[in-house]
């Protein structure tokens, strides 16, 4: 096929085809809209994202929400990997309890929705031990993702090649000393990819720690919806903005792939 201005043909043909899905979606929320009687009133949302004043701007109810969902989200993130890798670590062990453990944690996480795991810590062991809202959003989240986390650690750790194993053991090395200095090194490497995809899911889901009165993104939305009746123009920066934040997470996927030299 003939290149047009040095692009593909193809090339040109999809920007097409995505120009037309998008300009379709607008149409079809324009005339939504237009059969509600609902008027736009864009000019009004800024002031929800930055407020200018003597000293310059100021982050705005939105930015400020985006902030705790970026904390949550970082912290979450972290604890998630510690927990996934406990339970690999408790499930590939010669520990008949350990395993146990393990099994029972995954299949009832994986197994329970994440919005009645978090009103159950939130109603129920909040109170008996004293965490605040905001840890214990962490909490449920870093258990909910960490179950997830662990299978992925699982395929990673099965898919070191046996004579890394045995190398290690003829070295003298323990099996800690096996997983932390040859296994686990290896297999973090190559699970790079979904790793970053599940960092992508614990952004969308931290959505619902708005139900316990966070004010995160989710939450500094509803509030505002309910103050100015702005529906539409304040949902769609909120998914503009998680939209952003998963694209570049989506990017950084991408990138994994290549430094782990296999698709996700």
């Amino acid at each position: 096929m003939r290149k047009a201005a040095g692009i593909p043909a193809r090339a040109v043909f999809d920007v097409l085809k995505y120009v037309l899905v998008i300009s379709l979606l607008v149409y079809l929320v324009v005339r939504g809209t237009q059969a509600l009687g609902y008027y736009w009133q864009w000019y009004r949302v800024p002031r929800y994202l930055f407020a200018p004043t003597g000293e310059g701007f100021v982050a705005g109810p939105l930015l400020k929400g985006l902030l705790v969902t970026l904390r949550i989200t970082g912290l979450s993130l972290v604890l998630a990997f510690l927990f996934g890798l406990v339970a690999v670590l408790l499930r590939l062990s010669g520990s008949f309890t350990g395993r146990a453990v393990s099994r029972a944690y995954l299949e009832l996480v994986r197994n329970t929705p994440l919005l009645i795991q978090l009103f159950f810590l939130y109603f129920a062991l909040a109170p008996v031990f004293g965490m605040s809202a905001f840890f214990t959003a962490v909490l449920s989240l870093s258990l909910f993702e960490g179950a997830y986390i662990s299978e992925v650690l699982r395929a990673g750790i099965l898919g070191v090649p046996r004579g890394q194993w045995e190398g290690a053991v003829s070295l003298g090395m323990s099996p800690w000393e096996s997983y932390r200095h040859v296994v686990l090194p290896q297999a973090v490497r190559n699970v790079l990819p979904p790793l970053a995809s599940q960092a992508i899911s614990l952004v969308k889901d931290t959505a619902l720690v708005s139900t316990i009165a966070i004010s995160d993104l989710t939450m500094q939305g509803q509030v505002i919806v309910s103050e100015t009746f702005l529906t539409f123009e304040v949902w769609f920066v909120v998914a503009a903005i998680y939209l952003v934040i998963t694209l570049g997470l989506s990017v950084l996927a991408h990138g994994l792939e290549g430094l782990a030299g296999h698709p996700a």
